[in-house]
């Protein structure tokens, strides 16, 4: 069942995602060379406490969290989702996925951006670029009377005419409560199937685009998933609420850096 969230909920969680979205522009600024992942992530941490939330990804499941190991998924270059902080040095020139989710007065958000380090390949800086701008569209398609599938076959048709390919077998998620909420969100699909998207509801649209094979694999640890062939990944993420006037963003923060509004065409010209 997809929750339809009542004004005060969004407004809570409006609250927390504005909060949310602050800690992670200040994560950005501690990715650098020399940094350990576990460093970024007890930053992380101590930014969401000392704001008066708790660690989504670090509560169990059983009471609404991830069950994951630490406050921050770190992921770096070919991992794509869940990378486990540890005292892996960053890199010049990698790339450095941050996701990262808290409860706040009783209501979860989650948001993620891929960043690089230093100076990077034309390659990556790109495919950062479609992969961000894909989440813009899909944003932009999250109004009422679309259907979920309807974000998916978006996001799937602009990645694809760029040259890169989304990643099948991960997708997004209603959110509020709990961490992870109905509807699954796919990064692909066929339109106007699925559910309805409608006014009140709160979900993350999060596009994760690889420039090789999008088969992934789950590392050794159990727990992060890789692109199997080695081709690096990019991954960003967003919680949004529906309103009469369509989606609003509710971790977006006026220090994030986003790229142009995009019009109602891709880059090749044809309609999304």
């Amino acid at each position: 069942m997809i929750n339809i969230k009542t004004p005060k909920e969004i407004e809570i969680m409006a609250e927390g995602g504005a909060l949310l979205g602050s800690i992670l522009v200040l994560m950005q600024k501690e990715v650098k060379a020399g940094a350990t992942t576990k460093e970024l992530d007890l930053f992380a941490e101590r930014k969401i406490v000392e704001c008066g939330g708790q660690p989504s990804f670090k509560l169990p499941v059983a009471k609404g969290g991830g069950g994951f190991l630490a406050t921050a998924c770190i992921s770096i270059n070919e991992e794509v989702v869940h990378g486990v902080p540890s005292d892996r040095i960053i890199k010049e020139g990698d790339l450095v996925t941050l996701d990262i989710g808290m409860v706040y007065r009783g209501y979860h958000t989650d948001t993620a951006v891929t960043v690089g380090v230093g100076e990077i390949s034309p390659e990556a800086r790109r495919m950062i670029r479609v992969a961000k701008k894909s989440l813009k569209y899909a944003i932009k398609k999250s109004h009422a009377g679309n259907t979920f599938s309807d974000i998916g076959n978006t996001i799937e048709r602009y990645v694809e005419s760029q040259g890169f390919h989304v990643v099948y077998d991960l997708c997004g998620h209603g959110i509020g409560k709990t961490l992870h909420e109905d509807p699954q969100i796919l990064n692909y699909g066929r339109r106007h199937k699925g559910p309805m998207i409608k006014e009140g509801m709160v979900f993350c649209p999060e596009p994760m685009i690889t420039a090789g094979d999008p088969e992934i694999v789950v590392d050794k640890n159990g727990l992060t998933y890789r692109i199997k062939d080695g081709s690096w990944a990019a991954h960003f993420e967003h919680t949004v609420a529906v309103f009469p006037d369509g989606a609003h963003i509710l971790t977006k923060t006026e220090g994030a850096a986003e790229p142009d509004e995009p019009d109602d065409s891709d880059e090749d010209g044809r309609i999304l």
